[in-house]
């Protein structure tokens, strides 16, 4: 491997270890914008939404969601039935990392009971999201493969939350599988309770 001298900082050479000549592309399918709704859907064919075997990955970008409810999770779960019904089967796990604004509490918590094993349930994809003004989460969610008909639905999340009735971050993680070979056509994403009062969910399929 060779090694070039760059600002009197050894880097590795590209040509060295590779070149990617196509890294790919974000191609925008749908923005919705919460207005104390009660859910937010993304549908396959619904609303000029794109769903199906278009992209192999799907991202979709939170941006300051904002809880009408204080303390309540942002959710989310899959439809393999065009959104008549949201409830495929999936196990998952959930962890995440914390600190108080006063310093004096910090860590990082293997949240069990945030896990799913073979339930049709929502799955939380935030902390609780306090409801003061300046409180939201922000972050994203990959969805890979949707439209196979061979394999399970992978999906990993991350985001941040800030959760004001106790001043303190949390970063977010969860991931796992709807455990289904049925293609995925409609995502939803809801409060635990009580409507999402402000936020956009902006949906991007992967080239």
């Amino acid at each position: 491997m060779s090694i070039v001298k760059l600002n009197n900082r050894a880097v590795r050479s590209a040509t060295a270890v590779g070149t990617t000549t196509q890294l790919g592309s974000m191609v925008f399918i749908k923005k919705l914008t919460a207005s104390s709704s009660a859910t937010l859907s993304f549908v396959d064919g619904s609303s000029d939404v794109v769903l199906d075997n278009t992209y192999k990955e799907y991202l979709f970008v939170f941006k300051n969601i904002h809880p009408e409810t204080t303390n309540k999770n942002l959710t989310f779960n899959m439809s393999a039935d065009t959104g008549s019904n949201y409830n495929v089967t999936k196990t998952t796990s959930v962890f995440f990392g914390y600190h108080a604004e006063s310093g004096g509490d910090a860590g990082v918590q293997y949240a069990t009971a945030e896990d799913l094993a073979q339930s049709t349930a929502v799955q939380n994809i935030t902390g609780l999201i306090g409801n003061d003004n300046d409180a939201s989460a922000s972050g994203f969610l990959h969805l890979f493969n949707p439209s196979s008909t061979t394999f399970v639905k992978h999906f990993i999340s991350r985001t941040h939350v800030y959760r004001s009735s106790v001043n303190y971050n949390y970063d977010w993680f969860a991931a796992g599988y709807g455990n289904t070979t049925s293609a995925v056509d409609a995502v939803q994403f809801k409060m635990a309770s009580g409507n999402i009062d402000s936020g956009t969910i902006t949906l991007y399929g992967i080239n």
